[in-house]
């Protein structure tokens, strides 16, 4: 119980976190291109949370698609990983410019 209580103090990853492998099924999703800033930490012993940011396709700024995407996302992360809470943010690729040396895997 300490042990799961400080890793919820330390907001660390949930034990059974595969960060790797969220990673894979985001990229496997249609117009996702990659996937940088992904954090994975616990709110409570048994709430697991996401943030990303995820760079894909120009087109879904300018057909209006991110809204599908940001479904397709999270309903990933709630099938596959039991995430029910997400935070993430959408970048065309050339948004990498203005982010120079900062992205983190």
């Amino acid at each position: 119980m300490v042990r799961d209580a400080g890793r919820v103090l330390l907001e660390a990853a949930p034990a059974s976190a595969d960060i790797a492998e969220i990673r894979r099924h985001m990229l496997s999703l249609q117009h996702v291109r990659a996937v940088h800033d992904l954090h994975v930490w616990s709110v409570g012993s048994q709430q697991p949370v996401v943030s990303a940011h995820l760079v894909v396709d120009e087109e879904c700024f300018t057909t209006g698609r991110a809204p599908e995407v940001l479904d397709d996302v999270q309903g990933c992360l709630s099938a596959h990983f039991d995430i029910a809470h997400s935070t993430l943010q959408f970048e065309p690729e050339r948004h990498a410019a203005h982010e120079r040396g900062t992205h983190r895997d």
